[in-house]
């Protein structure tokens, strides 16, 4: 056997300070770019400075610190108008992260199912899909938005509530629906639930490694009733934690007990699911298409139900085209959540505005709403684009 011979790199090329080099005039041209960049972020700076000051307007962020006195009546986050600008902005990065992170989860179970519908051999089912996606396509998202909103002021009112089914009502109030109270302990149980649904998921994947080496079956199920099921009702049993569930109630003009949607939140959460799931639903159904017909004829020929096959082999291919364009939607309702000043929803764009007529400070109003949303979009980008490079196809 013989050992193969190193191999070695080849030598850099010293940089030659001559313009004569390709190298060095490229390096001129990029520190003369970012050069020109800096000068004109300096200029426009200065510039904004000496207006605010002629004007007497003062700047930097320490009115961060200082009462709000602006009421916010729709928050996950205990709050005061006596409580601080800084704790006004955190209150109103809660409610933007509330509509995109749901917003994002029911947009993508939504839109999928209507992808899949579009290829359905059902008839009825895929025209049904297809006009779902076109109308809602083509009809501007403010416009959407200010109908649902039309839609949820017209219901009736508390003591009228439409109630769907026990314990849930919904009126012109929003939409009320049962909830369990949660403090300390019930977190602690929670979290126990999380980390053993992560332990099941690698335990899963080492398990479905394991029978590919050497063939044997391995069950997978008890491992998962143990983890994410008997382990934390243990928890919660040794901590006494009770999960008793508060149902709403009317009293006088309103209710309560209970989760509540304000009728701004649920207009906004359904117009961003339900355009954004159009594009999705395109983009799964587009990708459906790239997979080769021949993985869908040798699945058929194998006699495996087509439910199985495009759960287990179509989708996992198709995801690989799938992902990018399924993170630009993604970036798009999060963006698109900043419309919620258009029907008075308290984001985070509605809070800096507000704040800005208050204080007068615009920059750095409109620096932190810039922040917090390039923030969250990178955030979005980083996690898809980690998971997208996990699905990725290793070349051998």
């Amino acid at each position: 056997m013989t050992t193969p011979m190193p191999t070695k790199r080849p030598p850099r090329q010293r940089l030659s300070f001559s313009l004569q080099n390709e190298r060095f005039r490229a390096l001129l041209w990029q520190i003369a770019v970012v050069g020109i960049a800096v000068l004109f972020i300096a200029w426009l700076w200065s510039n904004a400075v000496h207006n605010l000051s002629v004007r007497r307007i003062s700047t930097g962020f320490a009115f961060l610190g200082r009462e709000a006195g602006m009421p916010i009546t729709d928050t996950w986050l205990a709050y005061s108008p006596k409580d601080t600008y800084l704790h006004a902005f955190m209150v109103g990065i809660v409610n933007t992260l509330r509509v995109a992170v749901i917003g994002i989860v029911l947009a993508t179970i939504l839109g999928t199912a209507v992808g899949i519908a579009r290829l359905s051999s059902n008839w009825l089912l895929s025209r049904l899909a297809a006009i779902y996606v076109e109308a809602l396509r083509d009809i501007p998202l403010l416009l959407q938005l200010l109908v649902w909103y039309v839609l949820m002021q017209g219901l009736p009112p508390a003591r009228g509530a439409w109630k769907p089914i026990e314990g849930v009502f919904l009126s012109n109030r929003g939409l009320i629906v049962p909830a369990i109270p949660l403090d300390g302990g019930q977190f602690w149980v929670i979290g126990a639930a999380v980390l053993g649904f992560i332990l099941f998921y690698l335990l899963r994947r080492r398990l479905i490694a394991l029978q590919v080496q050497d063939g044997k079956a391995r069950r997978i199920w008890p491992h998962g009733i143990l983890l994410v099921i008997v382990l934390p009702a243990l928890l919660s049993w040794v901590l006494g934690i009770s999960w008793a569930v508060t149902f709403p109630e009317l009293r006088g003009f309103n209710f309560v007990g209970g989760w509540s949607f304000a009728p701004e939140y649920f207009a906004l959460l359904i117009a961003l699911v339900t355009y954004t799931s159009a594009f999705i639903a395109e983009i799964v159904r587009s990708g459906i298409q790239a997979v080769p017909r021949g993985q869908w004829d040798a699945a058929v020929a194998l006699g495996l139900r087509k439910s199985f096959v495009l759960r287990q082999i179509v989708l996992p291919q198709a995801l690989r085209v799938i992902i990018p364009p399924m993170t630009s939607q993604y970036l798009n309702l999060t963006k698109n959540s900043s419309l919620a000043v258009a029907i008075g929803y308290q984001d985070i764009v509605s809070i800096a505005n507000t704040t800005l007529n208050q204080t007068g400070q615009a920059i750095e109003a409109i620096a932190l709403i810039m922040a917090v949303f390039l923030t969250i979009s990178l955030g979005i980008s980083l996690f898809m684009n980690w998971y997208n490079a996990h699905i990725a196809l290793v070349e051998r």
